[in-house]
């Protein structure tokens, strides 16, 4: 199959999308399949992968993502070649592919990556929530209803994309990780050099250092397991906007000399950190189904998380890790308690192993396959060449 992956912003950008996409690339090419990455912006960008096109798009402020409401000829001509438009991206790449795919006969598969509701609030306090709610309630069921298919990443999501006003077929369909990676990290570090006590008890954090992530929720429920176990570390891995904001803020509350940010990492670095820790915490609710999670569980780490879609769906309390709900003291305990008992932590990172498992790229890009092979199959009889339909715009 020759699949086009559209999203709005790749590499060099870093984040769950992105490596999510890159991974299940790989996973098809292993497989025979023919993908090609469509993106916007970043022109100049040397990337180190085959079939990678690039529009010129305007950039969005600092952010990284880049504006463009049309693809050229040449990536019109491109996609009009494939079987399938995968999308991962919802408004600039997601209604081009909506808008392409019925013109050319091809079906489109969407996977909704983010919780655009929590993500606005963040990025658009100005914004009433009642006002983003609005607007997603009328874009989803818009779009969706232009997609030949709808993935959700956890069952939680789904629920969200049905309050959203989601009909139709909606397909559960984790998201994949490389566990071997996780599991053998190719470059591994020791406590020392990243400044932790070869005594100390470790929980991890992956993420981006900003609001949505919640990570100042995560800093005040440390703040009294510090001092309760002066050997309990917190290490911050990642970088984002308001990493120097929670530095500060961890020196405020008087933990900055057991909490350690490392600042950005090397993807491929990110199994090493994560192998120096004993546990993995988060209090993130604004998931979908978090990679960040699966690759902790991968690297045999239990994960404790407060009660939200992704998290819920991911880990089963008391077997792989713990779930609390969105309460400061509750977070606390648990992480009190995974600090202070290496038994259950040994007993709940085997079962994290374990249900790591299930996630590995490769099987979860086969049932891609699968549901991308159903649609093709229901979409062929209708289909036509784009030579006799007639010249396009």
């Amino acid at each position: 199959m020759r699949i086009a992956l559209l999203l709005d912003a790749y590499k060099p950008i870093i984040n769950g999308i992105t490596t999510f996409v890159s991974l299940h690339k790989r996973a098809l090419e292993d497989a025979g399949h023919e993908p090609w990455i469509v993106t916007l912006g970043h022109t100049d960008y040397q990337d180190d992968e085959f079939r990678v096109v690039r529009s010129q798009a305007v950039p969005l402020s600092n952010t990284g993502y880049h504006i463009n409401f049309g693809y050229n000829r040449e990536i019109r001509e491109l996609l009009s070649g494939m079987d399938i438009l995968h999308v991962h991206h919802p408004f600039l790449s997601g209604a081009m592919a909506a808008t392409l795919g019925p013109r050319y006969g091809i079906p489109v598969v969407f996977t909704s990556h983010t919780r655009y509701d929590l993500y606005a609030q963040q990025y658009l306090p100005i914004v009433p929530a009642t006002m983003s709610d609005s607007f997603l309630e009328a874009f989803f069921p818009a779009f969706t209803q232009r997609c030949s298919l709808v993935i959700a990443p956890s069952a939680g999501i789904k629920e969200v994309l049905r309050r959203w006003g989601v009909r139709g077929q909606i397909e559960v369909v984790p998201n994949g990780i490389d566990v071997a990676r996780f599991r053998q990290p190719a470059w591994r570090t020791d406590r020392a050099s990243v400044g932790l006590p070869a005594s100390a008890s470790v929980a991890a954090f992956v993420g981006r250092m900003s609001g949505e992530k919640n990570v100042r929720t995560l800093l005040r429920a440390f703040a009294p397991v510090a001092r309760e176990s002066a050997d309990a570390r917190l290490l911050m891995i990642g970088g984002g906007p308001e990493l120097e904001d929670f530095r500060q803020d961890a020196q405020e509350m008087d933990i900055g000399g057991q909490v350690l940010f490392t600042g950005p990492v090397p993807y491929e670095h990110m199994p090493g950190y994560l192998a120096l820790a004993d546990f993995f915490v988060t209090a993130s609710v604004s998931e979908v189904h978090p990679m960040t999670v699966l690759e902790a569980m991968a690297a045999g780490l239990p994960v404790l998380g407060i009660d939200s879609p992704g998290i819920s769906d991911t880990i089963v309390n008391g077997v792989n890790g713990f779930v609390v709900e969105h309460d400061y003291a509750a977070l606390a305990l648990k992480m009190l308690r995974l600090f202070s008992e290496p038994t259950l932590r040994a007993n709940l990172a085997a079962h994290a192993r374990e249900t790591s498992m299930r996630y590995d790229i490769r099987a979860t890009t086969q049932r891609y396959v699968e549901l991308y092979e159903d649609q093709i199959r229901q979409r062929r009889p209708a289909r036509r060449r784009w030579w006799a339909r007639g010249p396009r715009t």
